[in-house]
């Protein structure tokens, strides 16, 4: 009965989480028709900043945000800045449905570089998981049957940079909490963003504005629902909740920007999801870990 409660609490959790991803998602596209990429991820990481204080005091306030491993946060933060961008970036050029199965490959990358890095052994089940992925991205691209899009390259190598983000963020979570994670990110991003968004700088139009602001607070409060899920049940239970954002960014698409989504796009996808199950298949969950993305 225990597990039922936790579970249930874990799965509203990941729906809130799946609303705040497409919300960002969505929001992000609107937002980069007007504004350049960097200048949106400057804004959101201002923004989010100050949304997030209240729990920054809720959790015993600023005192409470200290860490001693500033110089992982930073190499974090780079990684993460360098995938958003990219992401951000891929989202003007190829549909949802594409770029979020891409995306998707990022837990195999950070399964290899945790067995790189952080002394996690590589199994067969995990072999075959990456494996899966790497062929499920080449179904999507199909390289020689079809033009290569840029687009398909910009997003893997952000699933790529996020692997990166997502490995070191196991392990600042040995020592800080996730509260803490996202209070950092949000300030070392600022700063690293500061100068490129100020290069490229023009004022957002009033209509713009509103969702600026829905792209901040979704990006930074989907990595709190996504922490507050692994805190009431196993990453085994609440990670394929995430896949469901495959199809529903799909479904997105196609409504709001009739984006047709093929059969071997679906296989694709299809594959990359069973990889990360097969990756999932653990004894015991590892720590919480700060979504990849947002």
């Amino acid at each position: 009965m225990q597990n039922q409660q936790s579970n249930m609490k874990a799965g509203l959790w990941m729906v809130a989480w799946l609303a705040l991803m497409l919300g960002m998602t969505i929001a992000s596209r609107e937002v980069t028709r007007e504004l350049n990429v960097l200048q949106l991820m400057e804004l959101r990481s201002v923004i989010g900043f100050v949304m997030l204080l209240p729990l920054v005091f809720a959790s015993r306030g600023f005192a409470a945000m200290r860490t001693k491993r500033p110089a992982q946060h930073i190499g974090r933060n780079i990684a993460h800045y360098v995938g958003q961008a990219l992401w951000l970036y891929a989202l003007t050029l190829i549909p949802l449905a594409h770029l979020i199965s891409i995306e998707f490959t990022s837990p195999l990358w950070t399964a290899l570089l945790a067995v790189a890095f952080l002394g996690e052994r590589l199994n067969a089940r995990k072999i075959a998981a990456i494996a899966l992925g790497l062929v499920g991205v080449a179904v999507i691209v199909r390289p020689g049957v079809t033009s290569m899009d840029p687009g398909h390259l910009v997003v893997l190598a952000a699933a790529f940079a996020f692997g990166i983000s997502v490995a070191m963020v196991k392990s600042l979570t040995r020592t800080d909490s996730a509260v803490a994670i996202i209070f950092w990110m949000l300030i070392i991003q600022s700063v690293i963003g500061l100068v490129p968004a100020l290069w490229t700088w023009r004022w957002p139009s009033a209509e713009i504005w509103p969702w600026v602001f829905v792209a901040a607070f979704c990006g930074s409060f989907a990595h709190y629902c996504q922490a507050r899920a692994l805190v009431h049940a196993d990453a085994t239970v609440v990670m394929p909740m995430d896949f469901l954002r495959v199809p529903l960014t799909a479904l997105v698409g196609y409504l709001l920007y009739s984006e047709q989504i093929d059969a071997v796009t679906a296989l694709g996808a299809v594959l990359i999801l069973f990889g990360n199950l097969l990756n999932l298949q653990r004894g015991k969950a590892s720590a919480p870990a700060v979504a990849r993305t947002g």
